[in-house]
């Protein structure tokens, strides 16, 4: 045993040429789209059509959703990678593709046939856009502490609350959306919570004010505003006041697309430092010669390559359909996502100056990750699941 894995073979990590091609694909695609137009991205705020347009024409939003619902296949392990290319040109153009995922993956995971085929095929096709609005006002890792309420009348249920910081939510066409439909049982908090499909043309959604955050320009989150909004019952995903099991499991999963993300971030703050440290000379002297430059891009690589083996290990278990990936890949969150921050802190320090000027394109790198570390579970969060996990898996006690 190796605590609390049940054997050594379940840390392998398995790639093969078709992994790699797939990788060097969408590096063409970065490379050659978008790389180029990041500054663009900043200044408007704006994943241009364009580059939505191609991404789709290549199947990029169907990597990770199965074939028979309009998807590319791929796995898990395949979608980190994409999400690891494009974040290391820009990390917005990853959020845009993980929100689709975001809201495909509760609907493959506990809708019915129907609702895949309506609402996951389109979505996998590049022909629409999804959300997933489930944080609200008063917070968000707090699952089973939504106050957005969802009444059942006759064959539909009528919503009413408010969603904060969503991202994908203004060009959605399709949002996942939680609601109290009971109030909680006195021994099970989480219980009485359910999970809708809405569409964006239902009376009474509203996408309200977009936040200025930090980092993420290009794809920074919006509210949502449900006021006695009607949806059919067929629309529920997975039991009435069991949604709590579709939200938690949906990020068991997507997770591993944030340390993804923050693995790119990276890697691309790692080659800007690097190679910045070959080319600037001071003192008479290319600034790679000097010791403390040296153990900082050493220990930037260090933590560089465990996050990336972390990632790439949780989408494997993930793939490989083992309830241990949980772990893994809150571990891989929680230690890429400070890796990332860490890692671009350093490639800004090394810059100097230039490396506080935006003109550079290093600065964003460290306002990216920050968000990273909060998203889909802060690491906080990811501290308790990992603990949660370890005991469960390992004593089968519950705390």
């Amino acid at each position: 045993m190796v605590f609390p894995f049940s054997s050594s073979e379940d840390f392998r990590i398995e790639l093969t040429e078709e992994h790699e091609l797939f990788r060097k694909s969408i590096r063409e695609f970065v490379e050659s789209k978008v790389m180029p137009r990041w500054r663009e991205i900043e200044e408007t705020n704006r994943i241009p059509e364009d580059i939505l347009k191609e991404a789709a024409d290549l199947g990029i939003f169907g990597v990770g959703i199965p074939e028979e619902y309009g998807g590319q296949g791929g796995g898990h392990l395949m979608t980190a990678l994409l999400t690891e290319e494009i974040a290391r040109a820009v990390p917005a153009l990853g959020v845009t593709i993980g929100v689709n995922h975001l809201f495909a993956v509760p609907i493959l995971l506990f809708g019915t046939e129907e609702q895949k085929r309506k609402y996951v095929t389109p979505i996998a096709q590049g022909k629409a856009r999804g959300a997933h609005a489930n944080t609200e006002p008063t917070g968000g890792s707090d699952v089973a502490g939504i106050r957005t309420t969802a009444r059942k009348v006759n064959d539909h249920y009528v919503i009413n609350g408010r969603k904060v910081f969503i991202s994908g939510a203004r060009d959605a066409d399709y949002l996942v959306v939680s609601a109290r439909t009971n109030p909680p049982r006195e021994d099970k908090r989480w219980w009485g919570i359910s999970v809708f499909i809405v569409e964006k043309d239902m009376p009474g959604l509203k996408i309200g004010q977009q936040f200025k955050v930090l980092g993420m320009r290009g794809e920074q989150p919006y509210e949502v505003i449900l006021e006695d909004v009607k949806v059919p019952a067929e629309n529920l995903v997975g039991k009435e006041d069991e949604g709590f099991k579709v939200i938690v499991s949906t990020y068991d999963y997507t997770r591993i697309g944030i340390a993804a993300q923050a693995v790119g971030i990276a890697q691309a703050s790692f080659e800007k430092a690097l190679n910045y440290a070959l080319q600037r000379e001071v003192f008479g002297q290319p600034l790679i010669q000097f010791q403390m430059i040296i153990d900082k891009l050493a220990n930037m690589y260090m933590k560089l390559e465990a996050a990336r083996l972390l990632t790439y290990w949780a989408a494997t278990l993930a793939d490989k359909g083992k309830r241990e990936f949980i772990v893994a890949a809150s571990l891989a969150k929680a230690f890429a996502t400070e890796a990332a921050e860490w890692i671009a802190r350093q490639a800004i320090q090394i810059h100097g100056g230039y490396g506080v000027d935006p003109e550079t394109g290093v600065e964003r790198y460290l306002r990216d990750a920050i968000i990273t570390t909060i998203y889909e579970g802060t690491n906080e969060i990811q501290r308790l699941t990992i603990v949660r996990q370890l005991v469960r898996q390992a004593f089968g006690l519950k705390f």
